[in-house]
């Protein structure tokens, strides 16, 4: 490879790097051709680009980055999932298909920032997907009003049953 390829290939990938909400790295050693395009269409249907690459150029791409926590998972062949979206998506898909086939096995990553090992990555697969997460959070801001306005409806209830009680009292006396 020619060092202005080399260049070009570090260029690419400190942008896919730097565009990148999560990358995690993996050994693809074992995976035939069918399990390779099967794996990359499940990523690919995620929003996930996965790519092999040589682990000298990333860990140039990578340092550049400011992601030099990477280094250590940079040993022997190694693809890297990058995407762009949705962190927890990466980790989901790979996850799964390492459980379904064996491989491929999960050396590292990097979310936002911060370097994860491989147990890491496979505990950010156990979290729920995004849309989950949101309404999580939205019931826990609305648990609140709708608890008050639950009390608010109480306190009205209460006076309206008390305005009752009086007007029947006055009713009997008046009656009587």
């Amino acid at each position: 490879m020619a060092r202005a390829e080399k260049e070009q290939a570090v260029a690419d990938l400190r942008d896919k790097l730097g565009r990148a909400r999560a990358a995690v790295l993996t050994d693809y050693r074992g995976l035939d051709v069918t399990h390779m395009t099967e794996l990359r269409q499940r990523l690919r249907a995620a929003g996930v680009e996965y790519r092999v690459v040589r682990n000298n150029l990333f860990r140039l791409a990578s340092h550049q980055v400011g992601a030099a926590g990477l280094d250590p998972y940079l040993d022997g062949p190694t693809a890297v999932a990058f995407s762009y979206d949705d962190p927890v998506a990466v980790a989901k898909v790979l996850t799964a298909f390492a459980r379904e086939f064996k491989l491929p096995a999960l050396k590292g990553g990097w979310v936002e920032g911060t370097s994860l090992d491989a147990e890491a990555v496979a505990r950010l697969a156990e979290l729920p997907g995004r849309e989950v997460l949101i309404a999580r959070v939205m019931g826990a801001f609305q648990a609140p009003v709708t608890g008050m306005v639950f009390c608010l409806g109480g306190l009205l209830r209460n006076f309206v049953y008390a305005l009752d009680a009086l007007r029947r009292q006055r009713e009997e006396t008046a009656s009587a």
